[in-house]
């Protein structure tokens, strides 16, 4: 892109490092990341579902779903890059090689 932004989300198992679902829009409205976690939640249901402290991910609609099937909700420590440390990698790898 020329100017502007394009905000990408994914749902990635840290077991297998597998992409389980992932979405792309030019907002940062919460609904393009709903839909990666419904998707992924209609796949399997792990049991602590880990997530980032960005404002899409910590909204009361985002955080319920999970919850409402029973798994647990964990938010990466503030300043703790490792514990993102897969999916920076993979956005790196999408910037980088397809991009």
């Amino acid at each position: 892109m020329r100017l502007g932004f394009l905000f990408l989300t994914a749902v990635i198992d840290w077991f297998s490092r597998y992409v389980r679902s992932w979405r792309l829009s030019n907002t940062l409205e919460t609904r393009f990341c709903l839909e990666a976690l419904d998707e992924t939640l209609e796949r399997g249901r792990p049991e602590i579902f880990n997530t980032d402290q960005g404002c899409p991910f910590t909204s009361r609609e985002y955080t319920g779903r999970p919850e409402a099937a029973g798994i647990a909700v964990r938010r990466a420590g503030r300043g703790r890059a490792l514990e993102n440390v897969f999916v920076e990698r993979h956005w790196r790898s999408v910037q980088h090689e397809d991009i």
